[in-house]
């Protein structure tokens, strides 16, 4: 659905009169005394029918073997005027004097997709002096004639809503990124490309000129999960040329598309609370944090794609330290224990235009979370903080045999006493053991394997002598 451009057509009369490539929106012709015949008529004929100085792309249809394969003759008398056999419709306007006057008035009122005869008598066909060596004087013409589409010049995109979900809060407005699936088809019911069959859908920014302008406009005011019919004139569309092989010149173009999502580049991540726990909440998630939660992930059409419950145990994470989604990330701070959330989220905020495994690119994500549980996070940097002042005399309670030196074992078993009596906590969300080993090797300086009453220094000692140094 590339943007093409377009031209309107000009007149280039072809023999016969009616023959023939023009453009003109004259007034409507007089009354017809051609004779009618409508068989085959289109079950559902569309509000857009051919009108004076309408636009009309229509055929002469093949016949069966066994009759007459030309699709205009005289009475009794077999000529060779086919569309088919010049390998494409025949477009014109009518009721614009570009045909003869029977087949001007012939083909007023039909239906895309209706199939018709049409006899003309000599005086709206080509009276007295016919036409060359084809059309004798006198001669009635009789026409069958196949309706394949019909616009007007003025016509603009014509929308229906085939499906509507309930509570639609948003509808997609020009700068919004969107994706849908769609079928896109002829008004013969020609189908020219679909989404469906390369199973990934269409994306793009709408109203910014990326798309043929009757999709742009079609495209805006839709709510996501929307299904909608489009049908584009061609001067909204690819014009009178066309584009490669399957659509053809001035051809009206019909769209049955479903929107997927749309998003917004500003969009930030929407937060809907589901349920609160029925205790006070004094204290709520914040950046540090180490948090347990349970969710559930799916895409806005409903597609699953993760759950913690499929794991049976809660997704674990540090607000803030890049373990998860932005968006995620954003939408679980200030949270209660115990509530429950559901949380929307753009693709800035979450896997980008590339995706993740499962997940398509620039899609926006839907999460259902629920806090389990927090514990308070350290400050940047630290691994474990004392709840109090620590010991006077650290290395000697730290030395627990005396004798002037802490290996890893005495390090580690005077650390997890602190913790056992709530005198000060380690880092949460890391394996104890390793936390321990880390804050092992950043003591032992000269990495002998113990530690040395010159060696050992807290954090906060060591910021302020850093900060010294600066100054």
């Amino acid at each position: 659905m590339a943007r093409s451009s377009t031209r309107a057509m000009t007149a280039a009369p072809w023999w016969p009169s009616w023959w023939g490539w023009a453009a003109s929106s004259l007034a409507w012709t007089e009354a017809s005394w051609a004779c009618v015949s409508t068989s085959g008529a289109a079950s559902s004929c569309l509000p857009t029918w051919a009108t004076a100085a309408s636009a009309w792309r229509g055929s002469f249809p093949r016949m069966p073997p066994s009759t007459l394969m030309w699709s205009c003759w005289m009475c009794g008398t077999r000529q060779t005027l086919c569309s088919y056999s010049k390998g494409g419709t025949y477009d014109t306007y009518i009721g614009s004097g570009w045909l003869i006057k029977g087949m001007d008035q012939g083909l007023l009122g039909m239906c895309p997709g209706e199939r018709r005869k049409i006899i003309i008598p000599p005086f709206l066909a080509y009276g007295e002096k016919g036409y060359g060596t084809v059309i004798p004087p006198q001669a009635s013409l009789v026409f069958h004639v196949l309706l394949i589409d019909v616009h007007n010049p003025k016509d603009t995109v014509q929308l229906e809503t085939l499906e509507l979900p309930p509570g639609c809060v948003r509808r997609a407005v020009a700068g919004d990124f969107m994706r849908y699936h769609y079928n896109g088809s002829l008004m013969d019911g020609t189908v020219f490309d679909s989404s469906y069959s390369r199973n990934h859908t269409y994306n793009t920014y709408i109203g910014q000129g990326y798309i043929i302008p009757g999709m742009d406009q079609g495209l805006q005011g839709a709510c996501i999960g929307e299904r909608r019919r489009i049908t584009i004139p061609p001067h909204l569309a690819y014009g009178e040329n066309g584009t490669g092989d399957k659509i053809p010149g001035s051809a009206v173009l019909i769209f049955n598309v479903h929107i997927i999502d749309f998003h917004n580049p500003a969009d930030p991540v929407e937060i809907k609370t589901v349920s609160r726990p029925p205790e006070a909440c004094n204290e709520t998630a914040k950046l540090g944090d180490f948090v347990r939660y349970h969710y559930n992930c799916s895409l806005l059409d409903g597609t699953k794609l993760f759950s913690s419950h499929d794991y049976g145990d809660p997704q674990e994470a540090t607000l803030g330290a890049n373990k998860v989604i932005e968006g995620l990330d954003t939408g679980l701070q200030g949270m209660c224990t115990g509530e429950r959330r559901q949380l929307t989220v753009p693709p800035h905020l979450a896997h980008g235009e590339s995706g993740a495994r499962g997940v398509p690119g620039s899609a926006v994500l839907l999460f259902e979370v629920e806090l389990v549980s927090r514990e308070d996070g350290l400050p940047t940097g630290y691994l474990f903080v004392w709840h109090k002042e620590p010991p006077a005399n650290l290395f000697e309670h730290m030395d627990l045999n005396k004798d002037g030196e802490v290996p890893l074992e005495e390090f580690s078993t005077f650390i997890k006493a602190q913790v056992s009596e709530g005198k000060g906590r380690l880092l949460p969300g890391q394996d104890p053991e390793k936390t321990l080993g880390d804050m092992f090797q950043n003591q032992d300086r000269n990495k002998d394997g113990k530690i040395t009453v010159e060696e050992l220094k807290l954090k906060s000692d060591e910021d302020q002598e850093r900060v010294h140094e600066e100054l």
